[in-house]
């Protein structure tokens, strides 16, 4: 069994301590919560995104002298310089919906800025990939529509959830209320929650885009702990972003565990940094806090 790193019982104890003894008494029948990031955290998404790139390449280059990589790495780049130049751009930016994400999700929704991505996407999907094609070389008037076409079944081909994660959610189930916590386009997002089998799990769905504003930002999780009737002291936000998920939750008050898949270094060393590998990890490290 793990031991429970000190930070992280400080870091929890810190929170408890700041309840007087009447809210003490008014939280004993409250169970503790964990908040979950999607993307990353649950579910694979950038290397899925990654592959999907590819898979369109290939058939590309089955129709064309090109270089798949290049058109991959291309038509990525271009999409994310279409994104960054759109009037909806300020839009994304706050909700938290990528450029990749643009290429394939089905803008759901009666919002004013949903609907603009809606009817804006098909043009947006077709301009990457011509772009991308003309930067090899490749002048041809219907082949960036069918990559455009392309790329949201192979990239719907691809939705994964960790190996590990439905055997942990299970374990944590036993003795934590749980919400997902995601940002992104709420369609999206919740198709990609629909095709991971995890919803079971989640008392409550928390989606960026439904509240208009993405973590970091404090009300994001503040909802969340609303829709589960419990309290910041009591809950830990479980991501792979150290600013949206880590940092964003502790400066809401709540406790925190950095998913640290790819064993990568935070920028700066910190002693409030509390950090997993793998969710298989985090019951025990849950359990060492009594």
């Amino acid at each position: 069994m793990a031991a429970c790193p000190k930070r992280f019982i400080r870091q929890y104890e810190l929170r408890r301590e700041r309840s007087d003894t009447a809210a003490a008494d008014s939280v004993r029948a409250v169970r503790r919560a964990l908040l979950f990031d999607l993307d990353d955290t649950l579910m694979v998404e950038e290397s899925a995104a990654t592959a999907a790139f590819g898979a369109v390449a290939d058939l590309a280059s089955e129709r064309c002298n090109i270089d798949p990589g290049a058109l991959a790495s291309g038509a990525r780049s271009r999409a994310r310089e279409l994104w960054y130049a759109a009037p909806t751009h300020g839009y994304c930016m706050r909700v938290g919906i990528s450029s990749w994400e643009g290429l394939w999700c089905r803008f759901e929704g009666e919002g004013s800025d949903v609907r603009a991505l809606r009817e804006w996407s098909p043009t947006y999907r077709r301009e990457a990939w011509r772009l991308a094609l003309a930067d090899q070389g490749v002048d041809d008037a219907r082949l960036p529509e069918e990559l455009a076409e392309r790329f949201p079944a192979e990239r719907r081909a691809r939705h994964e959830v960790f190996a590990e994660v439905p055997g942990a959610l299970c374990r944590l189930a036993e003795s934590h209320s749980m919400a997902l916590v995601t940002n992104g386009a709420a369609c999206l997002q919740r198709e990609k929650l629909a095709a991971s089998g995890l919803s079971e799990h989640f008392e409550a769905v928390v989606v960026s885009a439904d509240l208009g504003v993405a973590k970091p930002d404090p009300s994001v999780f503040e909802h969340a702990l609303s829709e589960l009737g419990t309290r910041k002291d009591l809950a830990v936000m479980v991501g792979d972003s150290i600013p949206k998920d880590v940092d964003g939750a502790l400066a809401a008050g709540l406790s925190a565990v950095w998913v640290n898949r790819s064993g990568s270094s935070a920028e700066t060393a910190r002693d409030d940094l509390v950090e997993i590998s793998t969710l298989s990890d985090l019951p025990d490290l849950l359990g060492g806090l009594g």
